[in-house]
């Protein structure tokens, strides 16, 4: 079960030429694949692309008529080896991931693509997740293009740019057989606007005209000394035709006057950005229309030479703006125009940050300082002078709103789980414990403060390989089901058992791939028409030949999962121990239920909410709930009780009924201070003659107890 349902908006890639299609980014991007005549389309969903695999999946019906097959992946190296049907037949071909993360684990088939080159156009769509907002390690796209030397393109953030990108990027694939990255950052993956539809195509030549002629070229493939000839072949061919493929199409572009002292090279990705920092230094229009000369790379791999050596013609100063570190682009560009004998003084990250996301703010004060320096007649005295926002008003800010880590959703069925391995910890002492990429990395954040390591998706019993020594106090590593069908059934279960393990392993299974969206995989519980699912995760663990493995189906028990995790720490038992711990995701389990319960209820049918709370007559304060829980929907609030100088523990309306809190506490130490209440919606007569009889019962007890309490005269 996705994040979301595409289901309606899918029904406006039927639109046809002359139709104006309206949508976000990513919508914008199927569309352009259909009309590009792609034959196939896989990928591995990761923001910001995730909701670009669940547009393909919502849209397999179109898909289907128009003979293009799509795959949803079992990782980004199973989609980039997809892209062998490229190779050699003219059929387009496109794959979609998460870079820099998905990029590492798809770049052996990408290098072996990228080696023998291509026949039909590859597109390799990567949503680049870069800066303070990013979930993964800090690296960029660019590297694996130099690398394997896949072009790559980055292209302005709006859907009639986007488009025109697949367009270009299928067809400078084909006229220089190589493999073509094209960059989507998150603001292009969401950005809305409109283009000029035109008709989808079926693909010209089909899977099944390659089935029916099969082809093979020896030259391809990817084999000493063929191997050797692939790197000439890049160089002498490749390259060359690529470079005037961009030249001819004009795919960077030029924007602004064509003289000037001063002038902005800039990702494609960032024109929004640069635009919007020109019209605060009051140096651009509304619409666009700067008065400093731009030159927009959509292209940021190779470099067209004459075309920057041109820009750069008559200038003082460019200042270049390239997002990310290493300065990959500044250096390219200070070699071409060595060569060429210009200059141009060339500016870059000693004005713009090395690292980081460059917002608005970042560019405004760098395209300032560059002006002041290079060209201050074109900076504006009034533009100059005019106040900005600065980091005063961001510490300002920062005094009133506390900071807020990620976390677990309230009631998630992870939470239990980390709160067992605590009280296990405090009671048989602190052990080396290794995270995995997934929504348990939470984990590493208080309350729980557990887990040393995470080294990628599904690896987090090969992270605890070294720690493999007798007489050693045995380490847990911990893996999500995503992670586990992803890599880790052969990288994790699999290197473990062949090397005789004594690791314990925690596989939690919440039904879906939870941290990308809530995809399906093999383990889901739900029927899917297109994919094979309920495969178990026990028997596939049992097959690689673990023979120590314990289950529970409910994660919340947090007695029961504390005696599991103990036994597996201190069983005399060798070799690889698994627990598998499985609940379902909660923020899936309520996209899923609480519609379904609203529509009953507005049919007048009886249906029942559990919600706890806590007795402040009886909570003590001491909040071990909470210090165990991390539960959003737990806080604290001043008790009625004059006596009691210590906050009470609370349970506010955000709780979704999951029962964690009480379970922690009773783990713990037994806490009588929580209780359930159902809230019953269209009660029947029998509820409201017993709500009636509960409350005549309470009101007599009261007023019994009333009666005897002592009062002291005035």
């Amino acid at each position: 079960m996705a994040e979301r349902s595409f289901a309606r908006e899918v029904e406006r890639l039927r639109l046809g030429a002359g139709q104006e299609f309206r949508g976000e980014g990513i919508l914008a991007v199927t569309k352009a694949l259909l009309q590009c005549g792609v034959g196939y389309v896989a990928g591995y969903q990761g923001a910001p692309i995730s909701h670009l695999m669940d547009v393909l999946m919502d849209a397999r019906e179109i898909l289907d008529e128009f003979g293009v097959r799509f795959e949803s992946s079992a990782s980004e190296a199973a989609a980039a080896a997809a892209l062998a049907a490229s190779v050699h037949y003219p059929i387009r071909g496109a794959v979609a991931w998460k870079s820099t993360a998905g990029t590492n684990v798809a770049s052996d088939a990408l290098s072996n693509l990228a080696s023998g080159g291509v026949t039909g156009g590859a597109l390799i769509i990567v949503g680049e997740d870069y800066g303070e907002g990013s979930s993964i390690m800090q690296e960029r796209t660019h590297a694996f293009a130099l690398k394997s030397q896949i072009w790559l393109l980055d292209p302005r953030p709006n859907l009639e740019s986007i488009v025109q990108a697949v367009e270009d990027g299928f067809a400078l694939s084909e006229a220089s057989a190589t493999p073509v990255m094209l960059q989507l950052r998150i603001r292009a993956c969401h950005v809305h606007g409109r283009f000029q539809a035109k008709d989808n195509r079926r693909p010209a030549f089909t899977l099944a005209d390659a089935l029916a002629a099969p082809r093979r070229d020896v030259g391809r493939i990817v084999l000493p000394p063929a191997s050797f000839e692939h790197e000439r072949d890049k160089v002498a061919r490749r390259w060359p035709a690529a470079v005037d493929f961009i030249r001819q199409r004009r795919l960077n572009e030029t924007f602004g006057p064509s003289r000037g002292d001063a002038g902005l090279i800039l990702q494609g990705g960032l024109y929004n950005s640069v635009i919007r920092a020109l019209q605060l230094l009051g140096l651009c229009d509304a619409h666009g229309g700067t008065e400093i000369p731009l030159y927009v790379l959509n292209v940021t791999y190779p470099l067209v030479d004459d075309e920057v050596a041109g820009f750069c013609a008559g200038k003082r100063a460019v200042l270049l703006i390239e997002e990310g570190q290493p300065d990959y682009i500044e250096q390219n560009l200070r070699a071409i125009l060595h060569r060429q004998g210009a200059t141009t003084a060339v500016c870059g990250k000693d004005l713009l940050p090395m690292a980081g996301e460059y917002a608005v703010l970042v560019l405004v004060d760098a395209i300032r300082r560059f002006l002041e320096r290079h060209a201050p007649a074109q900076l504006r005295t009034q533009a100059a002078d005019r106040p900005q926002p600065h980091q005063a008003a961001a510490d300002a800010l920062a005094e009133i709103v506390p900071p807020r880590p990620p976390g677990f959703c309230t009631g998630c069925p992870e939470r239990p789980i980390f709160a067992a391995l605590s009280l296990v910890e405090k009671e048989l002492g602190p052990r080396h414990i290794a995270g995995d990429i997934g929504c348990h990395l939470f984990s590493i954040l208080p309350p729980f403060n557990i887990g040393a390591t995470t080294m990628g998706y599904g690896l987090g019993p090969s992270s605890v390989a070294a720690f493999n020594v007798p007489d050693g106090r045995r380490p847990i590593a911990i893996m999500g089901d995503g992670g586990f069908w992803h890599n880790g059934l052969a990288s994790g279960i699999g290197n473990a058992v062949f090397n005789k393990s004594d690791a314990v392993t925690i596989i939690i299974d919440n039904h879906y791939s939870a941290a990308t969206g809530g995809q399906d995989i093999p383990s889901s519980r739900a029927a899917h028409p297109a994919r094979s699912t309920r495969n178990s995760i026990e028997d596939a663990v049992r097959g690689l030949g673990v023979r120590w493995i314990r289950r529970t189906d409910n994660t919340y028990g947090v007695g029961r999962l504390r005696r599991m995790l103990k036994e597996a720490v201190t069983t005399a038992e060798k070799g690889p121990k698994v627990i598998i711990a499985a609940s379902e995701c909660m923020l899936n389990r309520q996209r899923r239920e609480k519609p379904q319960f609203n529509s009953a209820v507005r049919q007048g049918l009886r249906r029942t909410r559990a919600r706890f709370g806590v007795d402040e007559d009886v909570c003590t304060g001491d909040r071990a709930c909470i210090r165990l829980s991390g539960c959003p929907s737990l806080t604290v609030k001043r008790g009625s009780d004059p006596l009691k100088s210590d906050p009470v523990a609370h349970v506010d309306n955000s709780c979704v009924g999951c029962g964690n809190c009480g379970e922690v506490a009773d783990a713990a130490v037994l806490c009588p201070s929580f209780y359930r209440a159902d809230i019953v919606h269209n009660p029947s007569w029998r509820d409201r003659l017993g709500a009636r009889v509960a409350a005549w019962v309470i009101g007599f007890l009261q007023q019994r107890r009333r009666r005897r309490r002592v009062v002291f005269a005035g």
